[in-house]
């Protein structure tokens, strides 16, 4: 079966696809599957490290050729505010949850989850269901995957000493 072992960003590579493979955010974040893409050609995904791959990057098979990564459209929630304060303050409470998070303007995009929409909504936020793309932002400490972060063993002492 025929490898693709290297992500190419995006604006790195261009021409023609010999493929494209439509993937929701969680089958995104990847390191070794075997995929099947649109029309027909299969593959196996082995890269080094689980990598989040973005839509619009490709993916080099052993063989030169380059299949387009695109984002699926998901079920999600967009969130919206009275002001940028509020914005700011919704996006904080959020974070403090831990939820993957896409800042999109002048909006936020989160998975759908009738608990957060409703305390979303006690906090003045308007939540409107809508099919987009995730790609929700890394955090400080998920290395840009779009996953949680981790905290440190109890103890634990840091690069700082």
């Amino acid at each position: 079966m025929i490898r693709a072992a290297n992500v190419l960003p995006a604006k790195a590579w261009v021409g023609p696809a010999a493929d494209t493979v439509v993937l929701d955010h969680d089958n995104r974040h990847r390191r070794r599957i075997t995929i099947t893409a649109e029309g027909g050609l299969t593959f196996l995904l082995d890269l080094a490290e689980a990598t989040s791959l973005r839509d619009g990057d490709g993916l080099a098979l052993e063989d030169g050729r380059v299949i387009a990564v695109r984002a699926a459209a998901e079920p999600l929630t967009a969130v919206t505010a009275k002001n940028t304060a509020h914005l700011v303050r919704l996006a904080w409470h959020l974070g403090n949850r831990h939820l993957p998070t896409q800042l999109a303007g002048d909006r936020l995009l989160i998975r759908r989850d009738h608990v957060i929409e409703a305390m979303l909504t006690g906090l003045g936020a308007t939540v409107t269901h809508v099919e987009a793309p995730f790609e929700p932002e890394g955090g400080a400490y998920g290395g840009g995957h779009g996953r949680g972060h981790h905290h440190p063993a109890r103890g634990a002492r840091s690069d700082n000493g």
